[in-house]
């Protein structure tokens, strides 16, 4: 049947919270059988004396229940016992309790009546959600490691500060691949200021930037007369990089013609001036840097081989953010404390959903897109607390939903739906627009599938 059994579920417990004792019997059972440790009150009064006498991980309660309700047990527990989640289960569920417990501080909300699968799977993703959140407060509490500014405790970067140490210390060439927002800039400065050129410049040069027609100017100079407008001579970035380092960002977006003539350089260690014959001694170590497979451009005829085994020397190949979600925690912790004493403003805290949040979004930008964000939240949020609310409505859209399976097409379209509608604060049209539908089938969908007006 797939069930969820694992020997750590013992280090849970859980307490189930409802005032029909059938219920409570049937799910005790079930939870005791995967290894859960499971309490059960009648009541919320009953669970609040259980909390204040055994640590609790996890209070699954019913919404609807005399005297002290499901949402009044919400606010209770999320103001006194803060490392306890909570689950809400119902029969009576529509989008607005859905809402209003998610909102409060709830994890999940599953609908009555549900099946032992689900319930173990609703369960095992929330328990999920608690190891992510101990594991995220345990990298908390570690020291930070930076390498020349650059942040990172995940094994992918402790492997980048290895290479990048080795490549500080000899004269070779150097090649960095990644993404964009990846931080290839800060690892050249990182060797060039890690190395004996240290004293000296460091020229940082977008090839992506410069026209086609001024690239060769700039990076070797020009005489006097060189060209109309060519009023002096003027030093290009490799003179003016003498001693030091040049750093060629995007060099994949070099024509044929000018990759031959930084071939020339690596080869010769000449540059010869635009509007000049005579050759000039450069004493420059090339840097390079490009977000593309220079390998399939070679492939493809638009990148030279023998230059790309020239910056080949030594490779760096930085990882996406995505692949070191290790560092996530540490960077919105960095990024959160710089823009708030930057500004003057409390360092705001990050509530847990905000932060899974961040842990399970894609990252096309990479760290640069985290660095954004976290500056957004600062310079906007009101409050010391950031919700998830308050995070770009592009990337809510895009989050990576948790893939459960086994479970029918119903419950898969039932539970997008009202993601859809949480998500877009109930704007049923908007819903609409984004599922690709009108507004009346959006309305039967909802009455077909129970989840409210």
């Amino acid at each position: 049947m797939g069930l969820r059994m694992e020997t750590s579920n013992m280090k849970y417990n859980i307490l189930i919270v409802d005032d029909f004792p059938d219920t409570l019997e049937l799910i005790q059972r079930n939870l005791t059988t995967q290894g859960y440790g499971a309490y059960t009150a009648l009541s919320a009064s009953a669970a609040i004396d259980i909390l204040e006498a055994t640590p609790v991980d996890l209070v699954i309660s019913d919404l609807k229940m005399p005297k002290i309700n499901g949402l009044d047990l919400i606010r209770h527990i999320k103001s006194n016992f803060k490392e306890t989640e909570i689950m809400i289960i119902s029969g009576y569920a529509t989008v607005e309790s859905a809402v209003e417990s998610m909102r409060l501080g709830a994890l999940d909300f599953l609908s009555k009546p549900f099946t032992d699968e689900e319930l173990y799977e609703h369960v095992g993703h929330v328990i999920d959600k608690i190891r992510e959140r101990r594991n995220v407060e345990q990298s908390n509490s570690n020291e930070v490691f930076s390498f020349s500014g650059i942040l990172g405790n995940s094994r992918p970067m402790q492997k980048v500060f290895k290479t990048i140490t080795k490549a500080s210390v000899t004269p070779a060439t150097v090649l960095i691949s990644g993404e964009s927002g990846t931080g290839k800039e800060l690892v050249a400065r990182a060797i060039h200021y890690n190395s004996s050129r240290a004293s000296s410049p460091f020229i940082p040069v977008n090839c992506g930037g410069i026209p086609e027609t001024l690239i060769e100017s700039e990076l070797f100079g020009y005489v006097k007369g060189a060209f109309t407008g060519a009023t002096e001579s003027r030093a290009g970035f490799f003179q003016t990089a003498e001693g030091g380092s040049i750093f060629l960002d995007e060099i994949s977006d070099t024509s044929l013609s000018m990759q031959s003539k930084i071939l020339r350089v690596l080869q010769e260690k000449e540059v010869c001036m635009v509007g000049s014959s005579k050759r000039r001694s450069v004493n420059v170590r090339i840097i390079a840097a490009t977000n593309k497979d220079l390998r399939d451009m070679i492939e493809k005829g638009s990148f030279r081989a023998d230059l790309f085994y020239r910056l080949n020397v030594i490779a760096i190949d930085l990882p996406a953010l995505r692949d070191r979600d290790d560092d996530i925690a540490m960077l919105v912790r960095h990024f959160s404390t710089t823009f708030a004493e930057e500004m003057g403003k409390p360092i705001p805290v990050l509530t847990d959903q905000v932060l899974q949040d961040l842990l399970h979004y894609h990252w096309p930008g990479n760290v640069r897109e985290l660095q954004n964000i976290i500056h957004r939240l600062v310079v906007m949020s009101d409050d010391c607390v950031i919700e998830s609310s308050e995070l770009p409505s592009l990337m809510r859209f895009s989050l990576t939903k948790d893939k459960r399976l086994h479970r029918s097409l119903a419950e898969v379209e039932t539970e997008h739906i009202r993601n859809i509608l949480i998500s877009v604060d109930e704007n049923k049209s908007m819903a609409a627009k984004i599922l690709g539908i009108d507004r009346k089938t959006l309305r039967k969908k909802l009455k077909d599938f129970s989840i409210g007006n």
